[in-house]
């Protein structure tokens, strides 16, 4: 995940930027509103965070440009005017959410998860296929050559999110966000066990293999076979 992080002020965007990235997300940090209008208008991001009064062009302005120009990119302003109005004002010129200044990193990064939840968002739909792997939804069952394949809550929700995602690989800081809702610990095995586990139940003794593993990358779902 990919974020841009507009803040004039040193020592909060030092401490964003490295909170961050300790968070598994790459981020790009300027500290004008010139330079991050351009980027949110020519690059592509998961997520901008915002700050509202920018030395030359402030936030409400990048956020309004962004929008009439088509550009959906979820926002996240930070402001130390705490007015109703200000909170408003923001809300209605197209930001997502609002945070006040100062502000404990735990709640930013909630909010910052939160967002990218919900930009991520997929459209309903009842059934997924991917070979003779099927899944129901609304049921929550899955099914391989006819062969009903009992999931915990957990896998079911690891494997949906693979098959959401068919043909991508998925780092291993995004499935910790999506499917546990923490921060990736390089010292955990919790995913790989999960991914050993559900292979064990989705692609032993089936062909083609489904889940396939992308060194130094993550995790696909797809047909393919692993290189």
């Amino acid at each position: 995940m990919r974020i841009l992080v507009v803040e004039d002020e040193v020592k909060t965007g030092d401490y964003l930027a490295q909170g961050l990235t300790e968070a598994s997300f790459r981020v790009e940090l300027v500290r004008n509103g010139l330079d991050g209008h351009h980027l949110a208008m020519t690059e592509t991001f998961d997520l901008i965070v915002l700050d509202v009064m920018l030395p030359d062009v402030n936030g409400w302005r990048i956020v309004q440009s962004l929008r009439e120009a088509g550009r959906q990119t979820p926002v996240l302003f930070l402001s130390a005017r705490d007015g109703v109005d200000d909170r408003v004002k923001g809300l209605e010129l197209g930001a997502d959410d609002y945070l006040i200044k100062p502000f404990a990193f735990s709640e930013l990064l909630a909010r910052v998860r939160t967002l990218l939840r919900r930009g991520t968002a997929q459209p309903m739909v009842d059934q997924l296929r991917i070979a003779d792997l099927v899944l129901d939804l609304p049921r929550r069952r899955v099914q391989r050559a006819d062969k009903k394949i009992n999931l915990s809550h957990k896998e079911f929700n690891l494997l949906t999110l693979l098959a959401r995602h068919r043909g991508e690989v998925l780092p291993r800081s995004l499935i910790a966000s999506q499917v546990w809702d923490m921060n990736f610990d390089s010292d955990t095995n919790v995913i790989d066990v999960a991914i050993r586990r559900l292979r064990a139940k989705i692609d032993d003794n089936f062909t083609p293999k489904l889940i396939h593993t992308v060194r130094g990358m993550g995790y696909m779902l797809d047909t393919e076979e692993d290189d």
